[in-house]
């Protein structure tokens, strides 16, 4: 029923397969897919391309997820759902993994230049950030603000313009969805005391403080979205 794939975008590949199966009906309407850890041996995927491949489906409407429970076919509409463009269904953990390494170096060269005032508005935007724990809309454009306001410190307008477009890479449908399903208070709070660490290295002139509190900052940050729905004992 399910074939390995080889390394292509694979959680492209996986959603094609699992949807494939879902239209011919060889995978029943109401029918429990197998436990992500499972589907990850079948198709010879890593467990988070699984998790990729499964938002893209819920998006389409092919599936269900109920945290605590599992992975279920939908009805399926009468209208043909539209499929997410390989633009609009960026991987979040290739998303997260591409910001990881990027804005690790971008912390770590705005440690070398930063001065007083450049931690005045990070400090405001961390200020925002914790007032606005509950709104998620809010959060984002304070995580935004202060993620921007590090590249700032460098000021690189072209490195300005890429953070804020990887950044805005969460606001398609496929990352909102990742989001709604695992992101709440307790997480922007955890996110809000990472915050704080970087700029206290970039404060501190700390160079490789930064770069590695950014670094982990986005590795808890992946490891977050990665938690179980729950459907395994």
């Amino acid at each position: 029923m399910f074939v390995a794939l080889e390394p292509r975008r694979l959680h492209r590949q996986v959603a094609d397969q699992i949807r494939a199966l879902i239209e011919t009906g060889e995978i029943a309407l109401g029918a429990k897919l197998p436990a992500e850890r499972d589907l990850a041996e079948r198709f010879a995927v890593s467990r988070p391309t699984v998790r990729e491949a499964l938002i893209v489906l819920e998006v389409e409407g092919y599936i269900q997820i109920r945290m605590g429970s599992g992975v279920y076919v939908s009805q399926r509409p009468n209208a043909v759902p539209p499929v997410l463009s390989v633009d609009e269904s960026d991987g979040p953990f290739e998303i997260l993994r591409a910001r990881s390494i990027i804005e690790s170096a971008i912390a770590e060269e705005a440690a070398r230049l930063a001065n007083a005032d450049h931690i005045a508005i990070l400090d405001e935007c961390l200020r925002r950030m914790e007032s606005a724990i509950g709104d998620p809309v809010k959060m984002l454009v304070q995580d935004r603000a202060f993620h921007t306001g590090i590249t700032d410190i460098i000021g690189n307008a072209t490195l300005h313009n890429f953070t804020g477009h990887i950044f805005d890479r969460r606001m398609t449908p496929y990352f909102e969805r990742l989001a709604a399903h695992f992101e709440g208070p307790h997480t922007w709070r955890a996110a809000l005391e990472e915050h704080t660490i970087i700029r206290n290295a970039i404060a501190a002139n700390d160079a490789s403080g930064a770069r590695d509190a950014m670094r982990q900052h986005l590795k808890l940050s992946q490891k977050r979205f990665s938690e179980s729905f729950g459907e395994e004992p």
